[in-house]
């Protein structure tokens, strides 16, 4: 990579650092809400909703995508291109599983009548917890064009720049999943 790319690339992270210190705040100011309003005075307590299953294997599938993508950022630091595939499609595979087994919950309250308006708690769980969700659909769409920029004509160094900002996001995301199972699962299945 010449200079000009690592100074252009130097200014990419140091903005996408403070994208995230953003998405750190907005993600605080949801968890205060979410704290705030559960347990609601009516509607659903969150330990009738909750169930452990469900939460041991979203955690099993998110949280093992931080280690299939460490994997593959190791095998490209490598250059062995197959590992990188193969660590980052497991990690996309991951990520699907993730969002059926959450879109599945939702599913599920929302059939039993706790949908968004059923309570101020429910309102603040579905508002933390789909954006969380939302957040993975946006990564499992960035993984897709990390695919299509490999196969590209795109400079490997080029790729790999991209492919460790990527890497801080998918973290990040994981790492909000943690605060998740923290706050919003653990007190009300224990």
């Amino acid at each position: 990579m010449n200079s000009y790319e690592a100074e252009l690339f130097k200014d990419k992270k140091l903005g996408f650092f403070i994208f995230l210190a953003v998405e750190a705040v907005m993600f605080a100011t949801l968890f205060a809400n979410y704290f705030i309003f559960t347990p609601a005075d009516r509607g659903p307590h969150p330990s009738e909703l909750f169930e452990v299953k469900t939460v041991v294997l979203t955690s099993f599938f998110l949280l093992s995508s931080s280690g299939t993508l460490l994997y593959a950022e190791k095998a490209l630091e490598a250059k062995k291109s197959m590992g990188m595939l193969i660590g980052l499609s497991v990690t996309f595979l991951f990520a699907l599983v993730f969002l059926g087994l959450e879109i599945n919950e939702f599913y599920e309250y929302v059939s039993q009548g706790y949908g968004l308006s059923a309570s101020v708690f429910l309102g603040a769980f579905y508002v933390l917890v789909g954006l969380h969700a939302a957040h993975v659909t946006f990564g499992a769409v960035w993984m897709i064009l990390l695919f299509i920029h490999y196969k590209s004509s795109m400079p490997k160094s080029l790729f790999f720049e991209k492919f460790k900002i990527f890497s801080y996001y998918w973290h990040f995301v994981d790492f909000i999943w943690v605060f998740i199972i923290i706050i919003v699962y653990l007190p009300y299945l224990i």
